[in-house]
């Protein structure tokens, strides 16, 4: 059998040939977003340390940027069902990627930083439309197969990332970026308009649309009580919430610090920073493709077991890295790449299978309000932690990825939807 017709036969790439509507607009579109991000995301802590911020400002950023975020997370349900999943989408999209890229590529200092930062945390709010235009109308069977394309996609992106690499070897950290930013703002917004252009609003928008219209903001705000009880009250939601702030921070501290490890810690030129989400890209792709469609059928608890462990693992590898030893660099992004493809569709999944449907805008909002809340401090004290030791951040993510596979393992939600399967 030729390769296009035996590739055209798997599962994820049947997924993705039928996949119609919104989340079709919304699965095609993402590399206009994934590629420019890819390219700069390895040396936005570089970035931002030539231009003199320490370890401690660049934790502060984070930290701010997760406060700023939880009021574009409790303002973002009540937007999605007052606006529609599509123009709130577009607007928000605009103001929380456009503007902030342009402000990265010219800054100077931490507050030019903080600026970019209060725009680009309302990303929150664009990510609660976007969830819901994504999945409310897509067969709920599908749903692991679409995250993993939307994965998918980010991975692919990271191919890119070479083009990074040659810009910082050849003009330098800053100059590099400053060019890499203007190339965001122009993808990232060629992508909004795309994507506008070629969704509708879905099903359930239109019904909250209605529902809401000649309900004011104060009467839908008062309604989070109520949600918030309900979260409280409801155990899967609850561990839903448990787990995405367990796995922010983690992220949290990978995002913020690994370049920054392998450069002072292990000595790995600056230029090279950027290969290594190719790698890892090149390794979740294999793995996607060759074994994950399998698991897919498999029940929930296990694979994300087995994602937090990998996980965990792979930290510890990190640790054991030394200047003799960059072998085991290559088993870390082994084993993380791993890890990633395991655990982090599914939980992506678990949150949309785990909230009521009705109310699902605002639901995902205030969970991302509280998980913000929670974990907008550590940007800070995990920049404290970095300028004592930059071994302890992920000392910290081991200790993390501990307490999730013991909250897999006892959840009896999870053990609820496996018995469902």
């Amino acid at each position: 059998m030729k390769p296009l017709a035996l590739l055209r036969r798997h599962p994820l790439m049947r997924t993705l040939i039928e996949l119609r509507g919104n989340p079709r607009a919304c699965v095609y579109t993402e590399p206009l977003w994934g590629i420019p991000y890819n390219l700069y995301i390895p040396y936005a802590s570089l970035y931002m340390a030539q231009l003199g911020l320490t370890d401690l400002q660049i934790g502060l950023i984070a930290t701010f940027s997760a406060f700023f975020q939880m009021f574009g997370a409790l303002f973002g349900g009540l937007l999605t069902d007052k606006l529609g999943r599509r123009k709130t989408t577009f607007i928000f999209d605009m103001i929380s990627w456009s503007i902030p890229s342009l402000i990265w590529m010219c800054s100077q200092n931490f507050w030019w930083f903080f600026a970019a930062t209060v725009f680009n945390s309302m990303w929150q709010v664009t990510d609660n439309a976007w969830s819901c235009l994504l999945v409310e109308d897509c067969d709920s069977e599908k749903l692991v197969d679409v995250y993993t394309w939307v994965s998918v996609s980010g991975l692919l992106s990271v191919f890119f990332a070479p083009l990074s690499s040659l810009l910082v070897g050849r003009f330098s950290v800053v100059p590099a970026m400053r060019m890499l930013y203007l190339f965001t703002f122009l993808m990232m917004t060629s992508k909004f308009l795309i994507l506008y252009h070629f969704s509708t609003e879905t099903a359930q928008g239109k019904i909250r649309r209605e529902q809401t219209k000649n309900t004011s903001f104060f009467s839908l705000f008062r309604g989070y009580g109520q949600i918030f009880r309900n979260i409280l009250h409801t155990p899967a939601t609850f561990v839903a919430l448990a787990l995405k702030v367990l796995i922010n921070i983690t992220q949290m501290i990978n995002g913020n610090f690994f370049g920054l490890y392998i450069t002072r810690q292990l000595g790995i030129p600056e230029g090279y920073v950027a290969l290594f989400p190719m790698v890892r890209a090149a390794v979740m792709l294999t793995f996607i493709f060759t074994i994950q469609h399998k698991l897919n059928q498999m029940k929930f608890r296990p694979i994300m077991f087995s994602g937090a462990a990998l996980y965990l693992l792979a930290n510890v590898t990190l640790l054991l890295t030394s200047g003799q030893s960059l072998w085991l660099l290559a088993v870390y992004l082994l084993l993380d790449a791993f890890s990633a493809a395991l655990l982090i569709p599914r939980n992506d999944s678990i949150l949309v299978l785990f909230v009521d449907r009705q109310e699902r805008a605002r639901t995902l909002g205030l969970l991302f309000v509280i998980t913000l809340g929670i974990t907008s401090p550590f940007g800070a004290l995990v920049g404290r932690l970095s300028e004592m030791s930059i071994r302890l951040p992920f000392l910290l993510n081991i200790l993390l990825f501990g307490m999730i596979i013991l909250l897999i393992l006892f959840s009896r939600p999870l053990k609820e939807q496996d018995a469902q399967e």
